[in-house]
């Protein structure tokens, strides 16, 4: 089995994709190959595609040791690529949001056009934490929640509970747990997508987020730059992605 499941649903007008790796469902470089294949290869006829994990928790985020000094070029053109593919797709997507939904998971989350969540639901940009920070993240929270909450979330790393996602204006749909926000998703999409032309939804789609597409289109591969030519040249970066994997309190020099 891969670490991507995939349904096809109303008749092939819903594709859900399920990260598959339980219980951290860790956005690792064979899921994200696998993601990308499923995504360009949706039919004409699907309006929707989901984005859900397997278990109590969405996802921990991106896997670490590829953050690593030599791993981390690939993995941001391999992350930063899905991000590209489901502009030019231009589908409507929805995350469906149980547990942990941290770093690139929330990243995958926040940028689809709805996101459901239940209680259990938590998020957070802790790339700070490690001496780093989150490429797309730092272009989508601005757009989404404005400039001071995005200085907050992102320079702090602190996670959110369902409350402040929703206040935040985040969150689509808040439910009391995951059976009742898959159910609650199901309901919404029967009257709200399945309804509408697959071909409409995606023009309306792509012109709804001119400016949200044209901001990632033109900075991902800026901040990427930054992130492998400068920032994994300081000794601080390198020194929090080290010390996360030998489970050590970094000891930072400000440089």
């Amino acid at each position: 089995m891969g670490k991507i499941s995939t349904e096809s649903l109303y008749d092939g007008q819903v594709d859900r994709f399920i990260l598959n790796t339980p219980k951290a469902n860790i956005l690792d470089a064979e899921m994200m190959a696998e993601l990308q294949s499923g995504i360009e290869n949706i039919g004409a006829n699907v309006k929707l595609i989901q984005l859900t994990g397997t278990g109590d928790h969405f996802s921990f985020g991106a896997s670490v040791p590829e953050h690593t000094k030599e791993n981390a070029p690939e993995m941001l053109r391999q992350f930063h690529g899905l991000f590209t593919t489901l502009m030019n797709f231009s589908v409507p997507t929805m995350a469906l949001v149980s547990g942990q939904c941290l770093g690139g998971g929330m990243e995958l989350a926040i940028s689809c056009n709805f996101l459901f969540l239940d209680e259990t639901a938590r998020f957070g940009q802790p790339e700070i934490i490690l001496g780093v920070f989150a490429p797309p993240a730092s272009l989508i929270l601005p757009m989404k929640v404005g400039q001071a909450k995005a200085d907050d979330l992102l320079l702090t790393g602190r996670s959110m509970k369902p409350d402040e996602v929703m206040n935040s204006d985040l969150g689509t749909k808040l439910f009391d747990d995951q059976q009742s926000m898959m159910e609650g998703a199901d309901a919404w999409v029967e009257k709200h997508i399945l309804p509408k032309s697959a071909s409409s939804l995606r023009y309306a789609n792509r012109a709804a987020r001119t400016a949200f597409n044209e901001t990632l289109s033109a900075n991902l591969d800026k901040l990427a730059e930054i992130y492998t030519n400068d920032l994994m040249e300081t000794h601080d970066a390198n020194e929090g992605i080290e010390t996360f994997l030998k489970k050590k309190k970094p000891e930072w020099t400000n440089s």
